[in-house]
């Protein structure tokens, strides 16, 4: 029989176990902190660009329709769904005097990306003549989930890596994925997931060639939900979100959100006042939303041009932690389409009408919109069932 030990000689090796361990963990800590301070060749750029997208009284143009949806928009003022058509209704917008004052960044598709001027100018050289930073949608489009109830993923990812780069040898600097939630068709739990994941995917990948990665789940308005249920659906996608994007050790310095503003459902039956919606929207972000991140740009979602503004303006009556500011299409650019009608000789006003709705958005950035002077249409809602584009 061995001999018992003795209670000093148990208490020494108890503590050589321990120390044993203890060292075991500081090793897997400091191997995993290597990991994540690993800088990247962009981060320095990355964080000036999102800071310069993010910057006072500034916010985004989404102009990055595809041709099929701007072919909508244009046969929707009776203008053929041409490229000759297509470049000059974005030459329009990228060449509008002074929209540099409250434009800071502009999202292009691909096409508009390597397009230029009648005059020859290339449209990046336009929009960073006026200290605006170019952008470029990235996603392919939505795609139906298999064995869900109408939901969809979105697809892109492939080849992604190279798309991204050849795009900042063009001069892009920040990009835009979107995916979608449906309130309405789930949301499931593997919807959600595929939602996030897709979205940390994409953001690495950008911002390893140089991207600012624009973040954008939106919670669709389609449904006859309250305006509690979009809140909970929303804190759960952010929640994955950042999860996945801390995961894929994604710079959160040098990221974009672009969230949908926390409403009820399209069919509810209910409108809410700016300041429940800024009441709702907040709250979700603050619960999720690290600091960090230089500028929350909202997306529209089909607001009308004075609602989006309204909601937009009642978020910057108190500070927040972050750049609180607007992504909008449809609510810059649909009074601009109305007075331009595929006309040159409607050019100067169709672009002071984009500066008009610039200039309020820029006003409601900084908390100081009224609203006085805007026309009837601006209060026309945009809500398409199912949008795609």
């Amino acid at each position: 029989m061995a001999p018992a030990m003795s209670a000093a000689n148990r208490n020494f090796m108890g503590k050589r176990v321990v120390a044993r361990q203890a060292r075991a963990a500081r090793v897997a800590v400091n191997r995993r902190s290597t990991v994540a301070v690993k800088a990247g060749a962009y981060d320095e750029e990355l964080i000036a660009t999102a800071n310069t997208i993010a910057s006072k009284g500034r916010g985004i143009l989404a102009m990055d329709e595809s041709n099929g949806t701007c072919g909508k928009r244009l046969d929707s003022i009776g203008v053929e769904n041409t490229e000759d058509n297509r470049r000059a209704y974005r030459e329009l917008l990228v060449t509008t005097p002074g929209l540099g004052e409250y434009i800071s960044g502009a999202i292009m598709f691909e096409e508009t990306l390597y397009q230029s001027s009648k005059a020859g100018k290339p449209f990046v050289d336009c929009l960073k003549d006026q200290g605006i930073v170019p952008g470029i949608k990235v996603d392919k489009g939505l795609v139906p989930m298999a064995n869900s109830n109408g939901e969809s993923w979105c697809q892109g990812l492939d080849g992604l890596a190279e798309r991204c780069a050849e795009y900042y040898k063009q001069g892009a600097r920040f990009a835009k994925w979107r995916s979608v939630v449906n309130i309405t068709a789930g949301p499931t739990d593997k919807a959600l997931q595929d939602c996030a994941y897709g979205l940390a995917r994409y953001a690495a990948i950008a911002q390893d060639n140089g991207l600012v990665p624009i973040v954008e789940p939106e919670i669709l308005l389609d449904g006859e939900h309250d305006i509690d249920t979009t809140l909970e659906v929303a804190s759960r996608t952010w929640a994955q979100t950042f999860k996945y994007l801390a995961d894929q050790d994604v710079l959160f310095e040098g990221i974009l959100l672009k969230p949908s503003m926390v409403t009820p459902g399209a069919d509810s039956g209910t409108k809410c006042s700016p300041e429940t919606v800024a009441e709702y929207t907040l709250k979700m972000l603050n619960r999720r939303v690290p600091p960090a991140v230089p500028g929350i740009m909202f997306l529209s979602g089909g607001q009308s041009e004075l609602e989006s503004t309204l909601n937009l303006n009642a978020m910057n009556q108190t500070p927040n932690p972050w750049h609180v500011s607007f992504s909008y299409a449809r609510a810059l650019q649909n009074t601009v389409l109305k007075t331009w009608q595929g006309d040159e000789a409607n050019v100067d006003a169709a672009q002071t009408a984009l500066i008009g709705r610039a200039k309020a958005n820029s006003m409601a950035q900084l908390g100081q919109y009224t609203g006085d002077g805007e026309s009837a249409s601006a209060g026309e809602g945009m809500y398409e069932k199912g949008y795609t584009y």
